[in-house]
């Protein structure tokens, strides 16, 4: 009896085995915990990683914390036998001890650093000068020749001082035949504005601020572009940037139209339409920005998990390590702790690692865990990523990116910034739809986040991605209290010392959007294709063409 008994359990045992080996992925507990992300959210957010600024002890810190993680759930380094990749870059930092001379038919205006204006240079030198530079306006400073459009057009701008403005002619208009409307195009980016400005061979660049075009108060502008800088450093030491890239405020700049007999809110609508022709500002600009340089090797962190079946194919989860680091100039708080931008997003890394790790299928394809340095300064790390691709890009199938994880608790929502660009919107769709929420695209593409995080570095080289933001629907509060809660942290928290983190702060949203990101993520590395722009988006050529290699 004991011999049947015996044998009868070993059965049992069997078929509980054979059963779980076939029970579907998504009916399997995912192994995404509330609270070990929120423990590592508050560690990496913690006054302890100096506000992870790059170059910064508070670096260190960083990479090794996500590499003690890496290493301790088992996942293989990402570059050769390193869990680091360096990127060169050079650190800038320019002397606030200066200002912005404007002459006009008034007089001088002396622009103060900081409250009045942000000025720096991409050169690689100590010091930089411009002297009684002719000042321009040139409208949007846009060349779009597929939208019909040249703020250029019949004017010589070399050496002189273009003044644009931000965001693009659509979004000023609300005219859906304008651009692309409401949605902000690259032409609207304050980085195309400072390349398009080199390329027409200007001195120097003034963008005019006005917090609803550039989706964020003169506050973020002050804060984002004070203290250290880095770039990528070109062969020429960037000499063919201008000289000076800098901001100044709409009330400012309204002053110096006014001298020149201009009306700002005339001059600036007119600047929207197609009649618009550039005009002098009949005022000269000076300006001194004296540097410290510091070449910096900052580091990527990247982890592997190998795939069973295709190994060489791989599928990016991204998400961006650092922030701003710690100001010494200010009073009080000096420390940028960046708890929602970005220290959550990295402790998301470390919990998708962890659901591919322990779940029932493991991943055909690889699994890259890819943390980049020097988003805040410009996508910086994924921008050496992909133009230094650790594997080569016609075998990276896509990547998904995080910048900010929800803190509001669960929603009936998820943002898709971008959706509608690539076939990856039906695995969103897919997987939205197992958890019975909505897949919301940008609700402020006027505001570009498009531009603004990490996988548009690769998007740029061909690679499709998508791009993972909370929703805003709250579940138990509902969709205007969510959306208050969004709203506060941009005017109040967004690169700011204050975004703490918060004992308030309810992650279980958060807990929602990377099991639809692992869902995602799993299911397209047991496919064998390779998913692709959609017909008509501005990367699908690169994409096209890098597939036939």
């Amino acid at each position: 009896m004991k011999k049947i008994l015996f044998v009868m359990f070993i059965i049992a045992i069997g078929l509980t085995i054979a059963v779980y080996d076939k029970v579907p992925p998504h009916k399997v507990a995912i192994n995404i915990d509330v609270e070990r992300l929120t423990e590592n959210t508050k560690i990496l957010a913690s006054d302890e990683f100096e506000g992870r600024g790059p170059g910064t002890a508070g670096e260190e810190k960083t990479i090794n914390f996500l590499k003690q993680e890496f290493e301790k759930l088992g996942l293989k380094p990402g570059n050769g036998d390193s869990y680091f990749q360096g990127a060169n870059m050079v650190e800038i930092t320019a002397s606030p001890e200066t200002s912005m001379n404007i002459e006009t038919a008034d007089g001088v205006t002396a622009l103060k650093y900081g409250p009045e204006f942000m000025g720096w240079t991409k050169r690689v030198t100590d010091a930089v000068f411009v002297r009684d530079s002719e000042m321009v306006f040139v409208g949007y400073g846009a060349v779009a020749p597929e939208y019909g459009w040249n703020d250029y057009d019949g004017i010589d701008v070399k050496g002189k001082t273009v003044v644009v403005m931000v965001n693009d002619p659509g979004f000023a208009t609300q005219n859906p035949e304008l651009f692309t409307g409401n949605a902000m195009t690259y032409y609207g980016r304050w980085t195309y504005k400072y390349e398009e400005a080199a390329r027409q061979g200007a001195e120097a660049v003034i963008i005019i601020h006005e917090t609803k075009p550039a989706a964020y108060p003169w506050e973020v502008v002050e804060g984002s572009w004070s203290g250290p800088q880095f770039t990528l450093e070109s062969e020429d030491g960037n000499m063919s940037r201008v000289v000076a890239e800098s901001w100044v405020p709409g009330e400012e700049m309204a002053k110096i139209f006014s001298a020149a007999g201009l009306d700002y809110k005339e001059m600036t609508a007119l600047a929207a339409t197609k009649d618009f022709k550039a005009v002098s500002l009949k005022a000269k600009m000076s300006v001194t920005l004296k540097n410290k340089i510091r070449r910096v090797v900052s580091n990527n962190v990247v982890a592997i998990l190998p795939g069973a079946e295709r190994a060489d194919e791989y599928i990016i989860h991204m998400s961006h390590w650092d922030h701003m680091g710690r100001d010494t100039s200010l009073e009080g708080d000096q420390i940028y702790n960046g708890a929602a931008d970005n220290a959550s997003g990295t402790a998301g890394l470390i919990e998708l690692a962890n659901a591919y790790l322990s779940g029932a299928q493991k991943p055909g394809r690889s699994i890259m865990f890819l943390a980049v340095t020097a988003e805040e300064q410009g996508l910086l790390g994924s921008e050496y990523y992909g133009k230094n691709p650790i594997v080569p890009l016609n075998k990276t199938v896509a990547a998904i990116n995080m910048d900010v994880l929800g803190y509001i608790g669960e929603t009936h929502d998820v943002t898709i910034v971008g959706y509608g660009n690539s076939e990856l919107d039906d695995y969103v769709d897919r997987a939205v739809q197992k958890q019975k929420r909505i897949a919301n695209p940008d609700p402020k593409p006027e505001n570009g986040y498009f531009y603004r995080s990490d996988h548009f570095s690769l998007s740029k080289e061909g690679v499709p991605a998508v791009y993972f933001e909370a929703g805003e629907n709250s579940i138990e509060h509902g969709l205007k209290w969510g959306k208050e809660k969004a709203a506060d942290y941009v005017a109040n928290r967004y690169h700011k010392p204050s975004d703490e983190y918060s004992e308030s702060w309810n992650m279980l949203g958060a807990v929602k959007d990377l099991e639809l990101m692992y869902k995602i993520g799993l299911q397209l590395s047991h496919e064998d294709s390779f998913p692709n722009w959609r017909e008509g988006n501005e990367f699908r050529a690169k994409r096209d063409a890098m597939m036939k290699e």
